[in-house]
């Protein structure tokens, strides 16, 4: 049945992108997104860029480009600055974090060295094996909320913005779960104004991000708008929510390889997952508290694929286990390692070993444009919130209250083209179409 289309405001001007961290990941997207503009490559890894929808019947061949069908921002519009705690610019940022190649960068160096990052809100308690020296020096967290605020207003009338988004590349901060300071919006401004230790700083970028209505993407594994008080502001504010974690390496390869099982009905009795990476990233993680983050939201995600309560005999007794090494001559280029135990048939034992050499920053650059666009898109439509259908982007989906997430890789799939649909006023595909039909008299 048709569907009634989504009013959607324009998607006009230039669209502001300001990040929190501006290393590997950031510099690698930023060349990489020139590169495409001035023709030296094609967007790969790219779903609103390269990726096609189908509309209506499989006989119609109707399967327009998803840039074509969706009013998304036009990527030659995207206006990029941000913060980091180094404050060199992204030409030698990008040659320091040694992603791309100098004769892939060189090409594009003029843009990059344009891009300096502003000073950053940084607590070396939240990351412990790095510091630098481009900080905000600000009494408060309330004082250091309104230097980003004015940041913001700043680089959007500088650059000519029509309008802004917010996306966490920065370091995986340590593990907290929500206390006292999270519970309400008040009590979160409180906190702001006296200092309150168990304010992360992404949740001071938060906070600031969701005051000014701008959309909010956390890259990262942590806590930042997962809590009530951010959730409450953005209720306030009509603001959409996402994150959290891209979902890249290892975690992807599990998102794929689990549901495949699943749907066969085989029983898994281990899942031994080891990883070793050289970057930034690597650094950070090799601190226990850091490491806690990244490993609740890679553990989290075979729990419910799997739904062992659903089915006991096949992963109830699953064992799983992550680990993260670092080591720094592999540099970006992260190497995954899983063992998988199966079972099949008469109980009898099987083994799947995959080895998977990935470049992060390359897996990861593509999911950023994506995000962006998307969830320029959403708040163009409306969709105030958290926005579950990206999901798909995410080793940790924010969802729900009272739900699960959704990990199953192309149920997420699904369900990210379906809302593209619902938004433009397409039929839905369920697959129950008049082939279905035709089997019953």
């Amino acid at each position: 049945m048709q569907q009634k289309k989504v009013t959607i405001a324009p998607a006009k001007g230039k669209l502001g992108v300001v990040i929190p961290g501006m290393g590997a990941i950031t510099t690698t997207f930023i060349a990489g997104l020139e590169s495409i503009l001035r023709g030296y490559c094609a967007p790969i890894g790219s779903i609103t860029q390269m990726g096609h929808i189908r509309l209506g019947r499989r006989d119609t061949g109707s399967n327009p480009l998803i840039k074509d069908f969706l009013p998304l921002a036009n990527i030659k519009d995207l206006v990029i600055g941000g913060w980091d705690i180094f404050p060199e610019n992204m030409y030698d940022a990008a040659m320091n974090a040694k992603v791309l190649r100098k004769d892939q960068l060189d090409p594009v160096k003029d843009k990059l060295e344009s891009i300096t990052p502003m000073k950053a809100v940084f607590d070396n308690r939240y990351v412990k094996n790095i510091s630098g020296p481009n900080v905000k020096t600000e009494k408060t967290l309330w004082d250091k909320s309104q230097a980003l605020k004015d940041d913001i207003l700043r680089f959007k009338q500088e650059n000519g913005c029509d309008r802004i988004v917010m996306i966490w590349i920065a370091s995986t901060e340590a593990w907290h779960e929500a206390s006292e300071v999270h519970q309400s919006l008040e009590a979160f401004e409180e906190g702001l104004r006296g200092n309150n230790p168990s304010i992360a700083p992404s949740q001071v970028y938060a906070y600031t991000a969701l005051s000014l209505g701008i959309p909010y993407i956390n890259g990262a594994p942590h806590m930042s708008t997962d809590c009530p008080a951010l959730m409450e502001l953005a209720e306030r504010n009509s603001v959409a929510v996402a994150g959290k974690d891209f979902k890249t390496g290892q975690t992807l390869m599990k998102t794929i390889i689990a549901p495949g099982l699943k749907a066969r009905m085989l029983g898994v009795a281990g899942w031994f997952s080891t990883n070793i990476l050289g970057n930034r990233d690597g650094e950070v993680l090799d601190d226990p508290e850091s490491f806690k983050s990244k490993e609740v939201s890679k553990l989290s995600v075979l729990d419910t694929i799997f739904q062992a309560d659903l089915y006991p005999e096949l992963y109830k007794n699953m064992f799983h286990k992550v680990r993260i090494n670092y080591y720094p001559p592999r540099g970006d280029d992260k190497e995954g390692w899983d063992n998988i135990d199966i079972f099949g048939w008469m109980n009898m034992p099987m083994q799947i070993k995959i080895d998977f050499l990935c470049r992060d920053s390359i897996l990861a650059a593509p999911l950023v444009l994506d995000l962006i666009l998307l969830m320029d898109l959403g708040q163009r439509a409306g969709m105030k919130g958290i926005q579950e259908w990206l999901s798909f982007f995410f080793k940790s989906p924010l969802h729900a209250p009272g739900l699960y997430p959704e990990h199953d890789l192309f149920i997420q799939l699904t369900k990210l083209k379906n809302t593209m649909r619902y938004l433009m006023g397409e039929e839905l595909i369920t697959h129950l179409g008049i082939d279905y039909y035709n089997y019953f008299d």
